[in-house]
């Protein structure tokens, strides 16, 4: 059973954190609290539960780690190549244009690479709504979702605290990265499970 915190904010929120199953953690917001009825905060409990048992942490960081790894080895490839056979350079050692490539590679990769992370993240928030539903009725976790869609007076998650919520939302390009689909896709995914 993970630990269960609570922590001030009017925002309605909630995340799950931790590197193990045995050894993680689901903070939920005072707003959530305060704003939903207790079958919504379970389905938000239970979506938070289901990121834990999936061990998703874990997996997003593991993700992100391969793909920053591509980044680097890549983008050096690149350099080379460039520097070698487009430059032909044949001096000993590199030369600044595989210096300038390098780091031109690496913002564009990692671009890409965010893109993927990204694609992960929101695969794994329409699972852990699925479980969420599983544990605490469909009907709830539709419900806590559509209650995060209306407005109400909050203030702004901590930046480093919002690749944790459970709010999504963007423009078209920004899509490619959110760490979350827009609720209106997830409510629709839960209606189609049924």
């Amino acid at each position: 059973m993970p630990e269960v915190g609570v922590f001030d904010s009017s925002e309605m929120n909630a995340f799950a954190t931790g590197a193990r199953r045995d050894n993680a953690l689901v903070a939920v917001s005072t707003g959530l609290l305060n704003n939903m009825t207790q079958a919504e905060a379970e389905a938000v409990i239970g979506h938070e539960i289901t990121h834990i048992a999936n061990g998703d942490m874990v997996t997003l960081t593991l993700i992100q780690g391969v793909v920053n790894t591509f980044v680097i080895f890549l983008s050096r490839v690149i350099g080379y190549v460039v520097d070698r056979i487009i430059l032909k350079n044949d001096r000993e050692g590199t030369g600044i244009g595989y210096f300038l490539t390098v780091i031109v590679s690496q913002i564009l990769l990692g671009i890409l690479a965010s893109m993927i992370v990204m694609w992960f993240s929101r695969k794994r928030e329409f699972r852990a709504d699925a479980g969420g539903a599983k544990l605490s009725g469909r009907d709830n976790m539709i419900h806590a979702l559509e209650r995060l869609q209306t407005p109400h007076d909050q203030t702004a998650m901590p930046e480093s605290m919002t690749a944790f919520g459970i709010a999504g939302g963007g423009k078209r390009m920004m899509r490619l990265f959110m760490s979350h689909p827009p609720l209106a896709e997830r409510i629709e995914a839960l209606r189609r499970a049924a």
